[in-house]
């Protein structure tokens, strides 16, 4: 039996890159699928295309997370729809890397209220629609946290609050069955990574020869651990934060 079968998960961010590695993923596993999105329509269409060609059941809901009323609207959506929500993993996220003598307000506020602000929002809205049998929070956390690159002040400093956050709620809904880990990744080829320039260039090469493993991870090694932490193989576990990184610490 897929491991899977019957639940309902919802990714954040599940248009492209790991998040639309890991919505696939689950809906392999058969989980029917909701596909969160901000503004990649296509893209997000084209995963849920993929899942039901495939004959899994997906469906796309746009939402800015960093919004209120938009996570409000897509938690209320996946009601309507599914009655229920058993996954939730927290991926959508922002990036960016500058000296600290290019701080500037708008940025911090630009990756706080995505990668911190909205995780929480999207966590309140949906503990509301978990049965009593409880279910699992996955956070998409970032080996920053762990290695601390320069440039990276704000951008490591809401993937540290990710990490407290998941420890946290791991305790606080421990007791109504809901278990909450974290995912945190090293350097990933996504298009996002392409996009910012961390793919063939000086970037990739320093984070390669620093990783035991020696290469750029993909989004198919992240997608089968948050498989494994929203099954019933990982029932005993809460409150980890599993740095992926092919070894790079």
């Amino acid at each position: 039996m897929s491991r899977l079968s019957g639940k309902i998960a919802l990714v954040t961010g599940a248009s492209k890159g790991i998040g639309a590695g890991i919505a696939r993923a689950f809906a392999t596993e058969g989980a029917s699928v909701v596909v969160n999105y901000a503004s990649s329509a296509h893209d997000a269409d084209k995963v849920v295309t993929s899942i039901t060609n495939s004959g899994g059941k997906a469906i796309a809901i746009q939402a800015n997370i960093s919004n209120e009323a938009d996570v409000q609207r897509l938690f209320a959506e996946t009601q309507k729809t599914f009655g229920r929500l058993d996954i939730l993993v927290n991926n959508a996220g922002v990036y960016g890397f500058s000296a600290i003598s290019e701080f500037t307000a708008a940025e911090y506020h630009r990756q706080f209220n995505t990668n911190v602000l909205g995780l929480l929002f999207a966590t309140r809205e949906a503990i509301k629609l978990f049965p009593s049998e409880g279910g699992a929070i996955i956070n998409i956390g970032s080996a920053v946290s762990a290695t601390h690159p320069p440039k990276g002040a704000i951008y490591t400093a809401t993937k540290a609050a990710v990490d407290s956050i998941t420890q946290v709620l791991s305790k606080e809904l421990g007791p109504r069955k809901i278990r909450v880990n974290s995912i945190n990744p090293g350097l990933v080829e996504t298009e996002g990574t392409h996009t910012i320039g961390f793919i063939g260039g000086d970037w990739q090469r320093e984070r390669e020869a620093h990783t035991p493993l020696g290469r750029t991870g993909q989004a198919s090694d992240i997608a089968p651990v948050a498989v494994f932490l929203a099954s019933d193989d990982a029932r005993w576990i809460t409150g980890e934060l599993i740095i992926a990184s092919g070894g790079l610490r």
